[in-house]
């Protein structure tokens, strides 16, 4: 048996996807995947069982990506195509079976509206996959226990919690829980333009360098007693991985977005959805949010 699964281009929307391939894994123990994805989500799926191949869906001029990715795939029979993109390509591929992901807002959890598109419900809830190396990196990194993660970083800046409260909220947790932090950003310079204050001001933190796979930051974060942070897509992955996860919200969609899981838990800024700022957010109102959330799990 051949699956086609279109994921996303954004690394949040890519997590929240997994859990629909996990569902798909348990479903159809004999099936092979291919995967289609982002270049930022592509080592999402590297430790993933059962995947013949990742195909990187990079974005071109007037849409010809989709036409580079139908020849990529025209000469293959597929039994089952799912697509959350809503690209529509599997129309014209061969495949006995397809399953679409409409457009447009809708109510509601973006794990729900995924879990719907195979008639799911309640949604299966996202994954983390990695393996024994990945694992004992990051062991290396994170000896023994009690590490917080912190992250900094999210791709607006209207996202971006000021750097002077994680900091302050990370001395507030390491003399209540003895928690040692650790702050994890993505690739590149502006990331680590964006971590950068965090890491000044707590010199005794672990900078996880911004150059690990995405299967050896789940790693890393799975061996976390919390995580704090934006959202964005690493506060997906800290919830698929397990994690104790506190996303941290201000004009983002919070209702859509939180992060999904049975050991996550979010705090908005107050105002109105989508328009309340940020710096809104109190110290003193994240600093209960972590510890209601460490209490539970």
């Amino acid at each position: 048996m051949r699956i086609l699964f279109i994921s996303s281009t954004r690394l949040g929307d890519a997590v929240l996807s997994t859990g629909l391939l996990d569902h798909l894994l348990h479903a159809f123990p004999q099936a092979r995947f291919t995967i289609v994805c982002g270049p930022v989500a592509r080592d999402l799926f590297a430790r993933m069982p059962r995947r013949d191949r990742t195909i990187v869906l990079t974005k071109r001029k007037w849409d010809l990506h989709w036409l580079a990715l139908w020849r990529d795939c025209v000469a293959t029979t597929w039994d089952l195509c799912v697509d959350v993109r809503g690209s529509g390509v599997s129309f014209f591929l061969r495949t006995r079976r397809r399953a679409i992901m409409r457009g447009g807002r809708r109510p509601g959890p973006r794990v729900a509206h995924l879990g719907r598109l195979l008639g799911l419900a309640p949604p299966p809830m996202p994954v983390a996959w990695t393996d024994a190396a990945d694992r004992a990196r990051a062991a290396a990194l994170l000896p023994g226990q009690g590490w917080l993660a912190l992250a900094p970083t999210a791709n607006w800046s209207g996202k971006v919690w000021p750097a002077d409260r994680f900091v302050a909220l990370a001395h507030a947790l390491g003399a209540e829980y003895g928690l040692r932090p650790v702050v994890v950003y993505g690739p590149g310079p502006a990331e680590r333009a964006m971590a950068a204050p965090v890491l000044a001001a707590l010199p005794g933190a672990i900078d996880s360098g911004g150059t690990l796979a995405l299967p050896q930051v789940s790693a890393l974060l799975a061996r976390c007693a919390l995580f704090v942070g934006n959202d964005s897509g690493l506060m997906h992955l800290s919830a698929a991985s397990g994690t104790p996860t506190l996303g941290l919200f201000g004009p983002s969609r919070v209702s859509e977005y939180a992060p999904a899981g049975p050991r996550a838990a979010h705090i908005v800024a107050p105002g109105p959805e989508g328009r309340a700022p940020i710096d809104g957010l109190a110290v003193a109102d994240a600093l209960q949010a972590a510890r209601d959330l460490l209490r539970r799990t």
